[in-house]
């Protein structure tokens, strides 16, 4: 097979990188050429032998054919950066929490064997295109797999949504969230929103804690065109979080939203369907 397998570990998740090391030696003993580019920070580098060859994961993606992340979901989300719209696919370890995007927990590790002799089906999942405006001016731009956020850091604020220019709502609460299907069961879920099948189509717009009992959460069709607006903001401190990553939200931005014309591909070896993953995942229960 063309191409190198590329290996995402979140250094805190798989402390030393020794899950990782394990992996690779099992993929290169079956003839896989392997990469590894660890999501890391300055004070965790010293955690690994330091024989264990790494590179950069950004400028390490071209060439690979699989990618496999170990972490959590938020791995995943930080992978989505580099790979979404790149066409290869990437598969999930758990070695986080709940992990609804991942595809096998740490204890199947060796599973990953099966996607890289080419053994899986994929999932493609939308994305979000994000654009931050001030004064006329776009301030920030991105993506997002999950979802974006407006939120109010201490007091509440008044939320206006609109849809192709029409408003769709507005109410004074915490904030509004407009995710995608695969972040239904992330922070829009914890807000009261709607679980959906992660390769749906569709936008998702959840108020967070609204003082209105007619706002709920609206379920769009994938082209309409997003804008979120906080009239009368004035002081407030208000944060625009994309897939965790803040960025202030001043009095008088809006931020813009449409599906996004890439997508990340995710491999799938096992039988487990998303049902299965929900109640797995959210029930407290043993029934």
């Amino acid at each position: 097979m063309n191409g190198f397998v590329l290996l995402l570990p979140n250094a805190h998740r798989d402390l030393g990188l020794h899950a990782s090391q394990q992996l690779a030696q099992h993929l290169e003993a079956h003839g896989h050429e392997v990469r590894i580019a660890p999501f890391l920070s300055d004070d965790i580098r010293h955690t690994w032998d330091k024989s264990i060859p790494t590179v950069n994961a950004a400028e390490s993606v071209s060439g690979a054919r699989l990618a496999v992340t170990l972490g959590g979901d938020g791995t995943i989300l930080q992978a989505s950066r580099y790979l979404s719209g790149t066409g290869i696919p990437v598969i999930g370890v758990n070695m986080g929490n709940k992990g609804f995007m991942t595809e096998l927990e740490s204890a199947d590790l060796l599973r990953v064997l099966e996607a890289a002799d080419g053994n899986y089906t994929t999932l493609e999942r939308m994305m979000l295109d994000l654009e931050l405006v001030r004064n006329g001016e776009v301030v920030y731009s991105g993506r997002a797999l999950n979802e974006a956020s407006v939120r109010a850091l201490v007091s509440l604020v008044n939320v206006e949504a609109y849809g192709d220019g029409r408003e769709i709502t507005a109410f004074s609460g915490d904030g509004i969230i407009v995710s995608t299907p695969t972040g239904s069961t992330a922070y829009s879920m914890a807000a009261g929103g709607p679980i959906v099948e992660p390769n749906a189509n569709c936008l998702i717009i959840t108020p967070i804690c609204a003082f209105r009992l007619a706002a709920r959460s609206f379920v769009l069709t994938p082209d309409r065109f997003i804008q979120i607006r906080l009239p009368y903001q004035g002081e407030k401190q208000v944060m625009l979080s994309v897939d965790g990553v803040g960025i202030d939200f001043l009095d008088g931005d809006e931020l813009r939203v449409r599906r996004s014309d890439k997508s990340l591909l995710m491999a799938k070896i096992s039988d487990k369907s998303f049902y299965d993953m929900v109640f797995e995942k959210l029930n407290d229960k043993n029934y």
